[in-house]
């Protein structure tokens, strides 16, 4: 078994403990969680969040896993707003780094009422754990430290466990090992 066949392992056994789904942690902080692993494991990690998700589907445990992926959700609001072909114009005439911040702006992205932010409250159930995904397939749009601080604002009556392919120390994150962000993080590491 590999080392993070283990980690994966002993997440689902945390996720099964009832004072984790009711946030019950460390000076009753919000349960906000960060799963770090190589890059180069995406494919198992999606594979495993894909299991679990259809192992917990029915709450026949007394909750539901809710995966969202954050990259899916970006391309469902602006395919909802009419804008996927216009993005492709406007990047191809203005470029990659203008897109960016057009998008960010179309989403509010660092707003109270960011689209993303009420996309997942509004598909969120009682009795839920919630799995952020695709935080590689976001950057540079969308930010991990944005999502988890506007999140934290909206989201406190359910876990929150945000898979991040990269580097987590327990107050730094590195992406893909490689692109440090600069923001202190206040969530906790879900296994080591």
């Amino acid at each position: 078994m590999s080392n993070l066949d283990e980690r994966l392992e002993k997440a689902e056994g945390i996720l099964k403990k009832p004072a984790f789904r009711q946030n019950k942690g460390l000076g009753n902080e919000v349960g906000y969680y960060i799963f770090a692993y190589p890059p180069e494991e995406e494919m198992s990690v999606r594979e495993w969040v894909e299991y679990i998700r259809h192992k917990y589907d029915s709450g026949a445990e007394g909750f539901k896993v809710v995966v969202f992926d954050l990259y899916d959700i970006v391309i469902d609001i602006l395919t909802e707003k009419g804008y996927i072909d216009k993005c492709y114009e406007f990047e191809e005439k203005r470029g990659f780094d203008r897109i960016t911040k057009a998008v960010g702006n179309t989403l509010r992205i660092t707003a109270p009422d960011s689209l993303i932010i009420s996309y997942i409250r509004e598909r969120t159930p009682d009795n839920a754990v919630i799995f952020l995904t695709g935080i590689g397939k976001c950057y540079p749009i969308l930010r991990s430290h944005t999502v988890l601080n506007n999140l934290h604002q909206v989201i406190d009556h359910v876990p929150v466990v945000m898979f991040y392919p990269g580097k987590y120390d327990g107050q730094e994150l590195i992406l893909f090992g490689e692109i440090k962000d600069d923001n202190y993080y206040r969530a906790f590491k879900l296994v080591d």
